[in-house]
């Protein structure tokens, strides 16, 4: 497969980087990453339209009606070897990047990023501001995954891997990585790295257990898992549908 064939073959969804099995487990696919990298290494920069410079082959994708994509006129990119789905909506400006997924009837707002090879489920909405990270290297590992119908607020941001599972709502202004502790005050744990299902999750802070003086008074960044999904969050996200 040359690497024109594999760009559009990942923007047509038949390859992707990362994927749920049998099990409901997600596996990553090394040999899409690695394929992604020997791309950036074997093209040289050239000069594009309007004044851009990039990797040869890299002028951002064109969409048509026929793709079933909303794109929003004001500055968006969305990068080739991007899966974007029908009925997806982008509002300007955004980015996303090589090796992203993005599944149907997903809301990008704007100024949103979605990093290099983020899985973004099926009607998730990524509100304004919101930073999805990718993470294409270390090949072997994860990328940020969103899963179907999640709700990331306003401001947010998703890093290093981190997977948020479906219907979770994120608050505005949360940011989660592979190393802030989630405190799930309804089942009495402290999580890493994943976001259940129907989680609603806040920003909070907790205080250092460095016993010095220095540190006396201190707290560290963390998030608060402080209900699970009912009948009251469903009715305060319903607003975004009448924006499709």
């Amino acid at each position: 497969m040359s690497h024109q064939e594999f760009l559009r073959a990942l923007e047509a969804g038949s390859l992707r980087v990362a994927k749920k099995d049998a099990d409901g487990v997600w596996q990553i696919n090394t040999d899409i990453k690695q394929r992604i990298l020997d791309y950036f290494a074997a093209h040289g920069l050239v000069e594009m339209s309007n004044g851009f410079v990039d990797k040869q082959g890299f002028e951002p994708r064109q969409f048509k009606i026929t793709d079933g994509v909303r794109m929003v006129p004001g500055g968006t990119s969305v990068r080739p070897g991007a899966y974007v789905a029908p009925k997806t909506v982008i509002m300007p400006p955004a980015f996303v990047n090589i090796g992203a997924y993005i599944d149907e009837g997903t809301m990008v707002d704007s100024n949103v990023l979605v990093g290099s090879c983020a899985q973004i489920g099926k009607s998730v909405h990524l509100s304004a501001g919101v930073q999805i990270g990718g993470v294409l290297e270390p090949i072997g590992q994860l990328p940020v995954i969103i899963e179907d119908h999640a709700f990331i607020g306003a401001g947010s941001a998703i890093l290093e891997g981190v997977r948020v599972g479906a219907h979770a709502v994120i608050a505005a202004g949360t940011i989660l990585s592979a190393s802030i502790p989630i405190y799930d005050t309804v089942h009495e744990r402290i999580i890493k790295g994943a976001v259940p299902a129907n989680a609603v999750v806040v920003s909070g802070s907790r205080p250092m257990s460095n016993d010095s003086e220095f540190a006396k008074g201190l707290h560290i960044q963390c998030a608060v898992i402080i209900k699970y999904r009912d009948e009251k969050t469903d009715k305060a996200l319903q607003l975004e549908d009448y924006l499709r």
